[in-house]
């Protein structure tokens, strides 16, 4: 009776396995990106305000090998823990012809994510990189980005070749792998990345929700 019992689990648990659905994902997801994958060419931004108070553009890069795009916000603990990790990398890739452009796109419509509170966080910290806001949150979902901090980096052609968090530890000083780093010199030097994909880490981007038409 007891094999009975068994056989009679497993037939079960085979039609179920058998009629439920796979998660849908989108043909072009990668491993951890919902909608990109590596190797993608996502529409770049025109005329982003930042709180320099000058409109900015990707092409505005053109001069550069290689561009680290960060989706982050005031607000997120996680983007917090991240920004001077964030200064010391644009302050690195600042000096007269550097090859590598940083910028750091904000796309939270909350009050605290606003462009006063950017300036002001810009200016209290001292940013070294191009701080801007996209209020429309479009290129956010071009690149797939869904959480803050999540970094990007791009080719010469503008196309994903690394994409996750900056680093293998939130804690700075536990940090073992840097990610990023790697990506970037690894572009420069027309070298194969090791890791071009890892899953970002810090809070959910606060996409606006879009009323379904009835």
């Amino acid at each position: 009776m007891l094999r009975s019992y068994l056989s009679l689990l497993l037939c079960g648990l085979s039609a179920i396995l058998l009629v439920t659905p796979s998660v849908s994902q989108s043909v072009f997801a990668g491993k951890y990106n919902p909608n990109v994958e590596i190797g993608a060419q996502p529409a770049g931004w025109t005329d982003l305000p930042g709180v320099d108070d000058q409109r900015h553009s990707l092409k505005d890069l053109a001069d550069r090998d290689v561009v680290v795009v960060v989706f982050t916000c005031n607000s997120c603990p996680y983007a917090v823990d991240y920004e001077e990790r964030i200064n010391r990398l644009a302050e690195k890739y600042s000096v007269a012809g550097s090859r590598v452009g940083v910028v750091a796109i904000n796309v939270n419509k909350v009050e605290a994510d606003l462009m006063p509170a950017m300036k002001k966080r810009a200016q209290e910290r001292k940013f070294k990189f191009p701080y801007l806001f996209d209020e429309t949150q479009q290129i956010a979902k071009a690149f797939g980005a869904v959480r803050t901090p999540e970094f990007f980096v791009l080719n010469k052609e503008r196309r994903i070749v690394y994409m996750g968090a900056m680093d293998d530890n939130t804690k700075e000083n536990a940090v073992k792998v840097h990610y990023l780093e790697d990506a970037i010199q690894a572009t420069l030097s027309g070298k194969p990345i090791a890791t071009t994909e890892t899953p970002p880490v810090g809070c959910l981007i606060r996409f606006v929700r879009e009323r379904k038409k009835q």
